[in-house]
């Protein structure tokens, strides 16, 4: 039996071949027998692409489509529809005029919605049409709503807001775990401090910033590097929010003139958990208290993720499998230096060699090598924990950092011994690495025939590469900025722009790398205690690029700005 012939939006789309006809026949009886418009039925559906579908459904309707992505959403009348009603019809209201309420829809067949809201709000409703995955996003913005914030986690999905299985983590005890519950009263502080973890997580945040102050109480989130305000809550709840905190992370609530320290475990669907660093600091006007991210996937990117040059990488991998040897990474707080460190630790990591670390705190678990907090009110420092590794049997040794004479020379013996050392230290350049070990005390024959590589690195914001744009530089700007004649004559520079898919023009953060090997000519240069200058000279004579090169190199790959290569390198 022939089918009928295709009328209303599915001769549309098929005029407009969106669709074939087969598909299109299949699609119309599917949605007469689940009760639905063919609009409808082809948006939950995802059958078709969502553009093509809005251009037909507005032609057949007769509707405006109204492009969201050049919609501010600060502008946005999200308070005259409750919340639920916007979520439970995938609806935005847009403006409201008087007692006219315009809002975007991506389903105009819906109108039991558009009568709902009517109701509710009194209003008279004016439809636009919108694409499906840019409403979505508007309204999971508008909303800073958590709901979508983990669709990389598969069908796993995600634990109701109130009833995230939380561990309060106290330096290795048993952990006590339950879920985020509270009082009544507190309902409304557990929901937002909720809220906010997941907000942030969602986000790509690295820290949370609780800040109170004497009229106000601020929340910020760090992300790509930089902090941005998300929220200002009533200054009369930021004793509740920072006992809700401390109770999450097993702290003394009663306890406010000192600073505290804890961790929580947040379990945010079945198979995936985040762990949380906080800490307490006492202020003028309450608890400021700020929590670090520890995601564990992070440590498990893989170098190639990292963005070392390929002869930067190759230089790492060869130096990480000599049998002996001092690796240190160097740079200042927040450029990377512990997921470099855990990057080469996991390619070493086999049932072959016995590991260990020391490390304050240790912020992410890996499983197959012993890591050690250091705890020095225990009489469990730095230097105590390596001399323990040393008596057993150990092949690989990581110490957090290196911060006094007396552990640079048990680590500096030790990689002379037979054992390949990890640790960092907080220099501006390789160079500079080297001569703070001369300065702590280190012999400079000691620190010749140690330390293999040096790499110093920091943490530049990606541009997105949905909006970047071309930005003409002209070329004696570019000579300026430390680009050779070759590079200046070819280069193609690339700035932020901003749209609905990154913040500012940015997603995501990119590693720039200053990566040396010592060479018998920095060897005799050390050994006659030379200073960072003939380092660096040395260095650049043997053909390592130093930040600065580093990061013009990945301005000219479109990775990032010029801007942001400036405000990360020093010249």
């Amino acid at each position: 039996m022939a089918n009928k012939p295709l009328t209303g939006l599915a001769a549309r789309l098929l005029a407009d071949k969106a669709m074939e006809e087969a598909a299109l026949h299949n699609a119309e009886a599917a949605a007469a027998k689940a009760n639905k418009p063919l609009a409808r039925y082809l948006l939950e559906k995802k059958l078709v692409d969502g553009k093509a579908l809005i251009l037909a459904i507005a032609e057949e309707f007769g509707l405006p489509v109204f492009d969201l992505s050049a919609f501010d959403k600060e502008h946005l009348v999200k308070e005259v529809v409750e919340e639920k009603l916007i979520r439970k019809h995938n609806v935005l209201p847009l403006i409201k005029r008087g007692s006219h309420l315009f809002v975007a829809v991506s389903d105009p067949s819906n109108l039991q919605s558009l009568d709902e809201i009517r109701f509710n709000t009194g209003l008279t409703i004016h439809t636009v049409l919108s694409e499906p995955d840019r409403l979505e996003k508007m309204i999971d913005a508008a909303l800073d709503d958590t709901s979508g914030a983990f669709s990389d986690l598969g069908d796993d999905g995600l634990v109701d807001l109130e009833d995230l299985e939380v561990s309060a983590i106290d330096d290795g005890a048993n952990d006590a775990q339950g879920t985020i519950g509270g009082g009544e009263d507190d309902t409304p502080v557990v929901k937002f401090v909720n809220k906010m973890l997941l907000s942030a997580i969602k986000g790509g945040a690295s820290d949370l910033h609780f800040e109170p102050y004497e009229r106000a109480y601020r929340v910020r989130f760090r992300t790509d590097g930089v902090l941005h305000e998300v929220s200002r809550p009533p200054v009369t709840l930021g004793s509740r929010i920072a006992s809700r905190l401390k109770i999450m992370s097993a702290m003394d609530i009663s306890e406010r003139r000192k600073p505290q320290d804890g961790r929580i475990k947040m379990k945010i669907s079945k198979t995936k958990a985040i762990d949380f660093r906080v800490n307490t600091l006492p202020t003028l006007w309450g608890e400021k208290i700020v929590l670090r991210i520890l995601d564990p996937s992070s440590a498990k990117m893989g170098i190639d993720a990292l963005g070392y040059e390929a002869e930067q990488k190759e230089m790492y991998l060869n130096a990480l499998h000599q049998p002996q040897g001092m690796i240190l990474v160097t740079g200042p707080t927040g450029s990377g230096k512990t997921v470099s460190l855990y990057t080469g630790l996991n390619i070493l990591n086999t049932n072959e060699r016995n590991i260990s670390t020391a490390e304050d705190p240790v912020e992410i678990n890996l499983e197959g090598i012993n890591q050690v907090n250091v705890n020095p009110r225990q009489g469990m420092d730095f230097s105590q924990a390596l001399r323990a590794f040393l008596r057993q049997d150990p092949d690989i040794i990581m110490v957090g950092e290196i911060r006094d004479l007396e552990t640079a020379n048990i680590a500096i013996k030790a990689a002379q011994t037979g054992h390949m050392v990890m640790s960092t230290l907080h220099t501006n350049s390789a160079a500079e690495t080297l001569t703070r070990l001369q300065n702590m005390g280190v012999p400079s024959f000691n620190i010749a025939t140690s330390v293999s590589l040096i790499i110093a690195q920091r943490l530049a914001r990606r541009l997105c590469n949905h909006c970047k744009v071309k930005v003409q530089i002209p070329k004696e700007t570019l000579l300026e900025q430390g680009f050779t004649e070759e590079q200046a004559d070819s280069a193609e520079i690339f700035g932020p722009k901003g749209c609905e898919n990154c913040k500012s023009g940015y997603k995501g953060r990119v590693g720039i790398y200053e990566v040396v090997s010592i060479t018998p000519g920095m060897q005799q240069i050390i050994m006659a205690e030379g200073n960072s200058l003939e380092i660096s000279k040395q260095a650049q004579k043997e053909g390592f690029n130093n930040l600065r090169q580093s990061g013009l190199l990945k301005a000219l790959q479109g990775v990032t700005s010029l801007e942001e290569v400036n405000r990360v390198t020093q010249d």
